[in-house]
């Protein structure tokens, strides 16, 4: 279902219509995958097949923008090719608890970056071709990160906050299955790891030889911030999909359950009529406008705080994640 374009402006003051939406969602389908990433978008395909080859051209073509300056420069293209990857990994696995229903096989997979030597997480059923390919497709990024001159430094962090976004994908499956439970400090708190900033920064400082350790308690808490400007912006983006697809674990969605806005049992296996009368009725309650005015709340608050980092451009930072907005809101409707 895509998004009705109104009078939208990006952050950085450009105005997008159906015509510029589409111009960009071209420019995304003109994008090279390297030839590592190409061969696992091959078999998510062959294997899996949920989603279009546009998010992962999206995704690749912006890692650039909120890449932290202290990547060195010899290994930019290697970290965008592991955090590509890493996002089919998160996206499938997300898939599975949020869409397929299938509780066990997410059980199942979502074990798979935590297993002890020698544990297997195979099993029977309908998906388990997608365990093996999420096993060898998470082998693979392990056994690459291995190699990072600071993966000993950051593995132990990069583990924890890769079981955050793991949870945000169990707390999505489970408000699924019980929307009267929706709230919106909960959709704040836990739903937003499910962005992977963390693990995605942990990638980058793995790689990154001048980082300063001693900052690394300051960084985390800008990204904090950056987080949840990345999953308003997914949320504003991606809610009337989600709502077709019966997935209510949306922030947007989750206001408007609370409120009485919409009802429980309005989005049990809506049909597309329904569909479309809750989401006239969600904007007309001016729902997604004020997460529209909360992202720019929160952008401007982090800016001021760029003066806290000296061994990571904190400003290009803001600047990048205001890029992804500017990204989000041009292909509404795309992802």
């Amino acid at each position: 279902m895509a998004h009705r374009l109104g009078h939208t402006v990006t952050p950085h003051g450009t105005e997008i219509t159906a015509g510029t939406a589409a111009e960009y969602a071209q420019s995304i389908k003109t994008v090279t995958l390297p030839g590592s990433v190409e061969r696992i978008a091959d078999e998510y395909d062959d294997v899996v097949g949920d989603r279009d080859r546009f998010l992962w051209k999206w995704i690749h073509n912006l890692f650039d923008e909120f890449t932290l300056s202290s990547v060195a420069t010899d290994r930019a293209d290697l970290v965008r090719n592991q955090k590509t990857l890493l996002t089919i990994f998160i996206t499938t696995l997300d898939d599975l608890a949020e869409l397929d229903g299938d509780s066990e096989t997410f059980d199942r997979a979502r074990r798979i970056p935590f297993r002890a030597p020698g544990e297997t997480v195979s099993g029977e059923g309908d998906n388990v071709e997608i365990v093996d390919f999420l096993v060898d497709l998470w082998d693979g990024i392990e056994a690459e990160l291995e190699t990072a001159p600071r993966y000993e430094e950051f593995a132990r962090i990069f583990e924890y906050d890769f079981r955050q976004t793991v949870n945000a994908m169990d707390y999505s499956g489970l408000l699924n299955d019980n929307p009267v439970a929706a709230n919106r400090a909960e959709a704040e708190r836990y739903d937003a790891y499910n962005m992977a900033v963390f693990p995605y920064a942990c990638v980058d400082l793995m790689y990154s030889p001048t980082f300063n350790a001693r900052e690394l308690g300051t960084l985390r808490s800008l990204l904090c911030e950056l987080q949840q400007m990345a999953r308003i912006g997914n949320w504003i983006t991606t809610w009337e999909r989600e709502l077709a697809e019966g997935d209510v674990s949306s922030g947007i969605a989750v206001c408007a359950l609370k409120r009485g806005v919409i009802t429980p049992a309005e989005v049990t296996d809506p049909n597309q009529a329904t569909v479309d009368r809750l989401v006239d009725r969600i904007k007309s309650h001016g729902i997604e406008a004020e997460f529209m005015r909360e992202w720019e709340i929160r952008s401007r608050a982090v800016r001021k705080r760029t003066g806290e980092l000296d061994s990571v451009d904190a400003e290009a930072m803001v600047d990048g994640f205001e890029t992804v907005m500017d990204h989000h809101l041009t292909s509404d409707g795309f992802k």
